[in-house]
């Protein structure tokens, strides 16, 4: 009996209820040793009426603990809300599921990178804040990896939820794959039915990142064992519905739902492109949708379940509106406390800006116009400044007293949170129109799965007249450096920023760059000696690079598809 008493008490412990049987894959990359967790709630349930259940998605809010300035699209123009704020979404999250108990929360990734507050902890102070929220699942993004393998290891481990992902593994070395790092799938045994969730990241994070990040892990396309999870969770765990949980960016998670391999799969709850899914994007296999970002929205899925089966679905993009919403007590003090050491230094005022701060357009936008013209300003020698196509950091909007935008020190780090040496190199016009058109291929691609995952590449000092929607190597219709039309065997200097682990004749994702050497200066330091010298700034894009056959407000590069970002 005494045997049995622990049992039950370790399984209470870690939250479940059946560690389910070990996996024989035909697979030979996936170990036979991979746990899964099956959830139980209220099971006592009169199976012959409809239940409904919820589940609510969170993704990409990158540390944001605050209500912040929010852009939407009406009426053909920008308008700012407050939204957000870890206090606020909790609120929310209470109040749904006390609405309907039979909820299950989860998020989508990237929630420990994208503030000053996790770069000074990193990333420690959200574990406790994330616990406290009651999240059920989570998957890790392509910014967990941002302090190192280890490190993403324990902030995840330290999260009370269990964590899913079926595509990262363990690097043994030569090549050799190694075990997933974290379970395959979960099962949430609810109102009769057995909803089982797969989940998938970003294949590319060693690409998309700084390679030194991921180091340790071996990452494969979804579609490599997918089919074989599904019919895991179909045949042998007796799952009625499944869903995948992603982080692979809307244009991909299309893709995927229009595959073959996604085929039992009925739903797609993603992440990573910040996009805002109001109405399921229904593709040839499954549903898809991506709630936004910074904690602005929160995703409703209801299901409607009788006799065991899923019968019906509906969705709901529901906005974190924060003036209108009573933070949570308990979150908020969380907050207080584990912001409280840095707080000063967070708030500090560094300049100011005549014009609000964003960076929702695909091709040019006021936050990187501000960063190009910081480092031409720095180095006015150069040629030509770059500035990756980063999607992360909410808007700034609001004036103080002055009448002018505060810039402060915690929103460069919302900008910026890896602290890059500025790096210069020289390269021929030649290799610089074959970039060009590879980085407009990454954002522009027909093929939705050949997409990269972030907005055009932003630069100063070179003026593009492109066509996005055009065959790949025909999009680059001129370029001109410094007013005069590009020569392919010039030499150019160009900025950039240093990545850790790239090769040494590598720059801003070009290969074979010349005479490449760091600077004594950081990203941060020539952003703070700018703005200490030229506040206000007014940083309006000036149309360095124009596109011809799409508006220059472009804000999402999903096409084909009934969806309109707003």
């Amino acid at each position: 009996m005494e045997s049995n008493n622990n049992r039950r008490n370790f399984l209470k412990s870690v939250g479940t209820l059946s560690l389910g049987a070990a996996i024989i894959s035909p697979l030979s990359a996936i170990a036979n040793t991979n746990l899964t967790e099956e959830t139980k709630l209220d099971t006592a349930i009169d199976q012959n009426k409809p239940q409904t259940i919820s589940i609510l998605q969170t993704t990409d809010v990158h540390c944001q603990i605050h209500p912040h300035d929010e852009l939407f699209w009406e009426n053909g123009k920008a308008v700012f809300r407050k939204t957000g704020g870890y206090a606020y979404m909790a609120t929310m999250l209470k109040k749904l599921k006390k609405k309907n108990p039979n909820t299950y929360i989860i998020d989508t990734g990237d929630m420990f990178q994208g503030s000053e507050l996790s770069v000074e902890t990193t990333g420690e102070a959200f574990v406790p804040i994330l616990n406290a929220l009651d999240y059920d699942l989570y998957l890790p993004g392509n910014w967990e990896v941002i302090y190192g393998k280890k490190r993403m290891q324990t902030l995840l481990g330290s999260l009370d939820a269990p964590k899913i992902c079926t595509n990262m593994y363990h690097d043994l070395g030569d090549g050799k794959r190694g075990e997933l790092i974290f379970q395959p799938y979960t099962i949430w045994n609810i109102a009769g039915a057995k909803i089982g969730f797969l989940g998938y990241t970003d294949p590319l994070v060693p690409l998309r990142q700084s390679p030194n990040y991921s180091k340790g892990i071996i990452y494969t396309n979804p579609e490599e064992n997918l089919a074989h999870y599904v019919d895991v969770l179909r045949n042998q765990e007796q799952c009625s519905y499944v869903i995948m949980i992603a982080h692979l960016g809307l244009s991909q998670q299309i893709a995927l739902a229009n595959h073959p391999e996604c085929e039992g799969v009925n739903y797609i709850l993603g992440g990573d492109t910040h996009e805002r899914v109001r109405k399921p994007i229904v593709c040839k296999y499954s549903k898809v949708v991506e709630p936004g970002a910074f904690g602005s929205f929160i995703g409703k899925l209801d299901l409607t379940v009788l006799n065991g089966k899923v019968v019906s679905d509906s969705y709901e993009l529901i906005e974190v509106n924060s003036p209108k919403i009573k933070p949570d007590a308990k979150i908020e003090k969380l907050l207080k406390e584990k912001e409280s050491v840095y707080q000063e230094q967070i708030n500090q005022v560094i300049g100011y800006s005549t014009i609000p701060l964003y960076r929702y357009f695909v091709v040019e936008n006021p936050i990187d116009t501000m960063i190009l013209n910081a480092l031409n300003w720095k180095f006015p020698e150069i040629d030509i400044n770059l500035s990756n196509g980063f999607r992360f950091c909410p808007p700034k909007t609001t004036p103080d007293q002055t009448g002018n935008i505060p810039i402060t020190n915690g929103f460069i780090f919302d900008m910026l949170p890896v602290d890059s040496t500025v790096r210069t190199a020289k390269v021929t016009g030649k290799q610089l129109k074959n970039w060009l058109e590879k980085e407009l291929n990454n954002v522009f691609a027909e093929d939705a799965s050949k997409r990269f995952g972030g907005w055009v590449v932003k630069f100063k000092g070179m003026e593009v007249r492109f066509n996005a929607f055009a065959e790949m190597g025909k999009r680059v219709q001129s370029i001109t450096v410094k007013n005069t039309p590009i020569n392919p065997e010039k030499m150019y200097s160009i900025m950039a920023c240093e990545r850790d682990g790239d090769p040494v004749d590598m720059l801003c994702r070009m290969k074979g760059v010349m005479d490449a050497k760091n600077t004594n200066a950081t990203l941060h330091s020539v952003m703070k000696d700018y703005l200490k010298q030229n506040s206000p700034v007014t940083p309006t894009p000036q149309k360095n690079a124009i596109i011809l056959d799409a508006p220059e407000t472009l804000l999402t590069q999903v096409t084909g598809v009934d969806y309109t970002f707003r």
